[in-house]
């Protein structure tokens, strides 16, 4: 048996390459890693950096990047994901409010003036290092900021721990899974759930480097990870979703996964998708359970150790009655240890009580399931005196043929102070039919008073649709 009860402990990923070995243990780029592999590469590359504080990894899908991201947690040095896709400026940020002293692993086309530190596959270094203290700061994760510049997420050994290991027990994650996604590593899902969670529970990593249907249908692993992009694209490509009928479980998250793509792939796959919930800041805090309900439109129940609630505008906790909209307020060991650089916004997010105020509104039902409505930015929708969830028409536009994608938005109006329009891509789109749908499916204030209809819709790397840019 490998070492995991140290693993647990600590946060080293590394622990559980003492034992026998597993010939496969990463397998990414085409490249295989075994645990020993790994031990030993991400060591040498420990001896080399141990005296840093901070470094820049530019986070493509590698085997340099599993080993960067490794050796730094075995040496006790922050790492700080880079997007690669990243601009100058946004680049240039990071950077900056980091206080990266170097690049380590793969080489940026700029450097920025700062140092490369290579990372060599092949090099091999047997020593042994303490641990780091549990509240240390293991990564810097920049949020993609639809205000400003990116924030700086600080995570502590110990809260991407706990946030592993709540999965883990949700959806009975152990060393017989293994896990198969094609997600970018500069993020929570991809490279703290993606890699550190096999790393840490010990289960086999396959990265198929993009997150194609052939790709995933090819891989043959029974826990595959992606975002509703991704398994949109599965379920319309029939042959790879039958393919992944013998997977054990289906995790999709970043994003809420539309009921027509949940009903898809539970009808070509024979399984239901497991939905979850997180952000930056709080890992995974919500998920459905393996041995669970898994009911569409839902991300389920809180994960071992958290707590949630959802409070009124006026700061009162609102009942858990499957109607009332309020904002989701989180607390766990997993939250994050505040933004880099930024106590104003650190003081903001968090109430006096000590809950972390996720910036999303949702709905709790009287079983304790949630349904996250969407952002309280720009999915609470004030109409006529009524509060509107943008995500329960969503829900309803794209039960529709016509209809492949959809976000809805609430526009200034003089009259109802936030009028109702759906953004749609579709073919054979007929507003009135959709605005009908609507009135009859759920309320007349609920009907969007506009359709319309676009090419596409504006979205991150994470594929989460930008809603600002709409209007």
């Amino acid at each position: 048996m490998y070492g995991n009860h140290v693993l647990l402990r600590s946060l080293n990923p590394l622990a559980v390459a003492r034992g026998h070995d597993i010939a496969d243990a990463v397998t990414i780029g085409g490249v295989s890693l075994s645990r020993g592999d790994i031990l030993g590469a991400a060591t040498s590359v420990a001896e080399r950096i141990s005296r840093a504080e901070r470094l820049a990894v530019l986070a493509t899908p590698s085997v340099k990047t599993v080993l960067a991201v490794v050796g730094a947690l075995i040496a006790g040095v922050t790492v700080v994901p880079i997007p690669p896709d990243a601009g100058h400026a946004e680049r240039e940020h990071m950077l900056r409010d980091s206080g990266a002293q170097a690049w380590l692993g793969e080489v940026p086309e700029d450097t920025a003036g700062l140092e490369v530190l290579p990372v060599r596959q092949h090099a091999r270094s047997w020593h042994s290092y303490p641990d780091p203290h549990p509240s240390s700061i293991a990564f810097i994760l920049y949020t993609s900021g639809t205000t400003g510049p990116p924030k700086g997420v600080l995570l502590s050994r110990e809260a991407i721990a706990a946030g592993i290991d709540a999965v883990a027990q949700a959806w009975n994650w152990t060393s017989r899974d293994t896990v198969v996604h094609g997600l970018p590593l500069f993020h929570v899902h991809g490279l703290l759930l993606g890699v550190l969670g096999p790393l840490r529970v010990g289960s086999p990593l396959v990265h198929t480097g993009k997150p194609t249907p052939e790709l995933y249908a090819a891989a043959k692993g029974t826990l595959y990870f992606g975002v509703p992009t991704v398994w949109s694209r599965i379920a319309a490509d029939e042959a790879s979703a039958r393919a992944l009928a013998h997977a054990r479980l289906l995790v999709s998250g970043s994003a809420p996964l539309p009921v027509p793509v949940f009903e898809k792939l539970k009808e070509l796959t024979g399984q239901a998708p497991i939905e979850r919930y997180g952000m930056s800041e709080t890992l995974i805090t919500i998920s459905t359970r393996s041995d669970g309900e898994r009911r569409p439109g839902s991300v389920g129940l809180p994960v071992d150790g958290v707590e949630t609630r959802i409070v009124s505008e006026a700061g009162e906790t609102l009942p858990h009655d499957g109607e009332s909209i309020g904002a989701l307020q989180v607390r766990g060991p997993m939250l994050f240890a505040g933004y880099l650089n930024n106590p104003e916004a650190t003081a903001k997010v968090f109430t006096e009580d000590g809950w972390f105020d996720t910036g999303d509104v949702a709905v709790i039902g009287p079983d304790g399931f949630h349904r996250i409505v969407g952002r309280a930015s720009t999915d609470l929708i004030k109409t006529g005196g009524y509060r509107v969830g943008a995500g329960e028409i969503e829900t309803v536009l794209l039960g529709d043929p016509s209809v492949d994608e959809v976000a809805v938005v609430g526009l200034p109006d003089d009259d109802l102070g936030q009028r109702i329009v759906a953004f749609v891509v579709g073919t054979g789109v007929e507003p009135s039919a959709l605005i009908d749908l609507v009135a009859n499916e759920l309320s007349i204030h609920k009907r969007p008073r506009e359709i319309r209809v676009v090419d596409s819709l504006p979205r991150n790397a994470m594929g989460k649709v930008q809603k600002k840019q709409l209007g």
